[in-house]
């Protein structure tokens, strides 16, 4: 990507002259990506903070959290796995991955420790903001937020899910099993939501891929694969004996409430 000669610093949103209100973090050590980004997202409206390494993002992401955050994943201090898995322990903040070129082993790891989405570098501009405007959307749509600009219009509020010991309240995106809180990522709570709305109806991973990401974005088959091992590793967090979600092998996944 070309360089520019003014990239922008390290702690200060760069405002753009017509905003969304929507900020977005940006963690990378190459500058040139910070700064080429970064003027991209400020041509579409978005407000934008750019870090140059994990340990400086960490503490600014959870005193004053973005919208969402996109990540590099080889830094230095702290890389962007480490990153992530420290803010996870804290913050359900929406997280898009950029990784090493055909490199599987990142984008799963990525996908593990909880990131919402991951792209591959060098990646196209268009195909970040296209990510970044799918996954601002799928937030919004879970915490009840008006589309920028736009009325919120009337209507009821989204009804709280309850399948057994099960309990998905949309409006506040919040999870409880069996009584005790489960912290999802927004991929992983639409996941999760088309799971349980039909209780025993098994869902191929192109249904739930539709569900995730309805906008017409390329998603392979380990993507959801990998976003229900973590639901389940977070279920068993709070319930060594989480099964509800079952694996039909070659078919897809149910989940079951009883």
């Amino acid at each position: 990507m070309p360089e520019s000669p003014n990239p922008p610093s390290d702690t200060a949103a760069q405002d753009s002259p017509v905003t969304t209100g929507r900020v977005i973090a940006l963690v990378d050590d190459d500058r040139n990506i910070l700064t080429t980004v970064s003027i991209a997202l400020q041509a579409e409206g978005y407000v934008t903070r750019v870090y140059s390494d994990g340990e400086a993002a960490l503490g600014a992401l959870l005193e004053n959290p973005p919208d969402l955050a996109v990540f590099d994943i080889k830094m230095p201090k702290m890389d962007g796995m480490e990153l992530l898995h420290n803010l996870r322990q804290h913050s359900a903040l929406p997280v898009i991955f950029l990784t090493s070129k055909d490199d599987e082993q990142d984008e799963e790891a990525g996908l593990e420790q909880g990131a919402d989405d991951y792209i591959a570098k060098p990646f196209s501009l268009r195909l970040l903001l296209a990510r970044i405007r799918a996954i601002l959307r799928r937030s919004d749509a879970r915490s009840g937020r008006p589309a920028p600009a736009l009325e919120a219009l009337p209507g009821p509020a989204p009804q709280t899910l309850v399948r057994g010991r099960l309990e998905m309240d949309p409006a506040r995106h919040h999870v409880i099993w069996d009584g005790k809180p489960v912290s999802l990522t927004v991929t992983e709570f639409l996941i999760l939501e088309a799971l349980a709305a039909r209780p025993g109806v098994i869902k191929s991973r192109n249904l739930l891929m539709d569900a995730a990401y309805p906008d017409d974005i390329f998603v392979d088959d380990r993507t959801v694969d990998s976003h229900i091992k973590r639901m389940r590793r977070k279920f068993r967090a709070v319930d060594k004996k989480f099964d509800s979600i079952e694996t039909l092998y070659g078919a897809g996944y149910s989940f079951t409430d009883g």
